[in-house]
């Protein structure tokens, strides 16, 4: 299949990257992002851009993919609600509604949060907002999947842009084996999610909504 990623140089993203470019069922994938994610692969082409809000320039390349594996986010720390409103709904459906467009077989994978709130009511803003952004997503005609993770460890040399967090994931990575056996419906890694996303592109899912297990299910079943 060929894919279409977001995100590729945050630390989910090139984690779901680094499985994408190992998966044989993965023949090509189109990297957007702003700069370029620093990997070269056969199967790997880029576009650049400096707009992430409007797509009517680029609706060729992106025509005639697949899947799209969402994974382009902001943390809502010191962010107001309209500020985090338009970095994660407005400009995820900016995204989506120009790939439901082109592609309108393709399966849209979208990494959303542990708690996020699907009644919109909550009173934790970003779990507000991205339960907005979850529900418009299954809205649109596409296939959508809403992957809800909860503690994520980087693996295979994946790593966080943000210093502190690395410093956080170096100390927990020697007790990751023991939050498995604790909390296995709450921790996971970057690999668990990239083969989880390929496995519903490929075979799809029985619910839109995907939570740590399922995500962990998936990725031992890849």
């Amino acid at each position: 299949m060929r894919v279409i990623l977001f995100g590729a140089t945050g630390m989910v993203g090139a984690g779901v990257l680094t499985e994408g470019l190992e998966d044989p069922r993965v023949r090509a994938i189109l990297v957007v992002g702003r700069h370029p994610c620093g990997v070269t692969h056969r199967k790997l082409r880029e576009l650049l851009r400096a707009d992430f809000f409007d797509y009517r320039d680029a609706r060729g390349d992106l025509a005639g993919y697949d899947a799209c594996f969402f994974c382009l986010g902001v943390s809502s720390a010191g962010m107001s609600e309209p500020d985090y409103h338009r970095l994660t709904y407005e400009l995820t459906l900016a995204a989506a509604e120009t790939l439901a467009s082109v592609s309108p077989n393709l399966t849209f994978c979208y990494v959303s949060g542990e708690g996020t709130d699907h009644t919109e009511q909550g009173r934790l803003m970003w779990a507000r907002v991205k339960g907005k952004t979850e529900n418009h997503l299954l809205g649109l005609p596409f296939k959508a999947f809403m992957f809800r993770p909860g503690y994520i460890q980087p693996l295979k040399g994946v790593r966080s842009k943000t210093r502190l967090y690395q410093i956080f994931y170096d100390i927990f990575r020697p007790l990751y084996p023991l939050l498995k056996r604790l909390l296995p419906s709450h921790v996971t890694t970057t690999e668990n999610v990239g083969r989880a996303m390929i496995e519903v592109a490929a075979r799809g899912y029985p619910r839109p909504i995907l939570e740590n297990r399922d995500i962990n299910l998936l990725a031992g079943a890849a």
